[in-house]
């Protein structure tokens, strides 16, 4: 009996210790630090909100920061801020991402980009059936086409001179509504979901140059569209979307810039969202062997806790569909 406990204690130590072996010598990418000091910094998105308060900490940092967004007036209010508070000068650009030439226009006159953080988006909540067919169209344009846009127009100048200048960092701003998809987020997931085959597929393509691409996926933010968006919503995409709960931009921004400054490939932003990347791992690149190994032990009890969560979602649209039939 003493032989086969003493039998069964080395595998439990030796299977865990064989497989963070493993996954130390297969894990690909390898880890990196992307730099942030004195470097090109390229934001969308920055004159509010999460995008804003990237400027702010990058600037704070010691970045040169760039910002384009459409509203000039917001622009230089934005431009203002950062001033006053860093004492840093921020160069700003008034251009709408769906509009390639104008996007290319302003990332040549901007120079070379060490960190570009494509960060627009648009959100329109609404069940399918009764959406417009623009809105849905307009979300795409800028969510997952400006995205395009952007990294198209500035990958030449990101890959000059890539050697002498330090590995650069590409990070897309994706929604854990990418993760996955919500009652009255249906258009929208849809946009965010794409990004997540752009950034995996991008990875593959620019690794050889340094570039090294970041997914980040925030929670409802508190940002200037946020009261719009819950005027919006469906009541029920509020309750089912309301358990996530809600993070300031200053939160998000800080989580964005410590998972670009490691070169992660997922970026959750709180703890629901880690438990979201866990469950929805599947072939995305990991740098970590350590944040590797947990994913695969903890593939099967988060896959059970995602149950549970969908059983309480659809309990909440059974209970809905219900009240509506009786009144």
């Amino acid at each position: 009996m003493a032989d086969q406990t003493t039998i069964l204690l080395s595998l439990l130590f030796l299977l865990p210790f064989s497989l963070l072996l493993i996954l130390y010598l297969i894990v690909r990418p390898r880890s990196i630090t992307i730099p942030i000091k004195n470097r090109h910094v390229f934001i969308t998105g920055g004159s509010s909100g999460i995008g804003l308060s990237l400027a702010h900490h990058f600037a704070s940092d010691g970045a040169r920061v760039s910002i384009l967004a459409r509203d000039h007036r917001k622009l230089e209010a934005a431009k203002e801020a950062i001033q006053r508070s860093t004492g840093v000068d921020v160069t700003i650009f008034s251009a709408d991402v769906r509009d390639f030439d104008a996007v290319k226009k302003a990332v040549e006159d901007a120079g070379p980009i060490d960190v570009l953080v494509c960060n627009q988006g648009v959100f329109y909540p609404q069940e399918l059936e009764f959406q417009s067919l623009d809105e849905i169209k307009f979300m795409f344009d800028v969510n997952v086409i400006g995205t395009f846009h952007l990294i198209k127009a500035a990958l030449p100048l990101m890959k000059k001179d890539r050697k002498s200048r330090g590995p650069a960092s590409i990070a897309i701003i994706s929604s854990q509504a990418g993760q996955v998809g919500i009652y009255g987020y249906t258009a929208y997931s849809a946009s965010k979901f794409a990004l997540r085959g752009l950034a995996e597929a991008l990875q593959h393509e620019v690794i050889a140059d340094d570039i090294h691409v970041s997914l980040i996926f925030p929670p409802d933010t508190d940002t200037p569209g946020l009261e719009e968006e819950n005027r919006r919503k469906p009541e029920l995409t509020s309750i089912i979307a309301g358990s996530s709960g809600m993070m300031k931009a200053d939160e998000v921004a800080k989580k964005t810039i410590d998972g670009i400054k490691k070169g992660s490939f997922i970026i959750p932003c709180n703890i629901e969202g880690e438990l979201l990347s866990i469950a929805t791992a599947g072939l995305s690149p990991q740098r970590s062997y350590l944040m590797a190994f947990l994913e695969v032990i903890a593939a099967s009890p988060v896959r059970l806790i995602g149950l549970f969560f969908q059983w309480n979602w659809y309990g909440s649209i059974e209970k809905w569909n219900s009240k509506k039939i009786r009144t």
